[in-house]
């Protein structure tokens, strides 16, 4: 590998708005596995605010993120299901109250 790389590449520090798209990338990846059981998932501007703030770290970019949400609405949501308090065609809508997320 040494000796390989003979170009100079940039990289750009994501910005904000990056870090949303990449929210909303995983989110709808989540989404369209809880399609299977014909369950909704909808998250609110909030919501995703407070993922992509709580994903985000300044050294690891949007790495953290994919575990955040696996944390904080995959594991959550896997818990409700397997207590029956979400069902098959239920809408999960996700949102933030009191400074933590919250399923409605």
């Amino acid at each position: 590998f040494l000796n390989r790389i003979d170009e100079v590449v940039i990289f750009n520090s994501l910005g904000h708005d990056e870090i949303k798209k990449i929210v909303d990338i995983q989110v709808g990846l989540l989404a369209r596995r809880l399609e299977d059981r014909k369950i909704s998932l909808e998250l609110t501007d909030n919501a995703k605010e407070f993922l992509a703030n709580a994903g985000f770290d300044p050294v690891y970019g949007a790495r953290p993120l994919k575990r955040t949400i696996q944390h904080l609405i995959q594991d959550p949501l896997a818990v409700k299901i397997l207590e029956g308090t979400v069902r098959e065609g239920d809408l999960v809508r996700v949102d933030v109250r009191d400074g933590s997320l919250v399923f409605e």
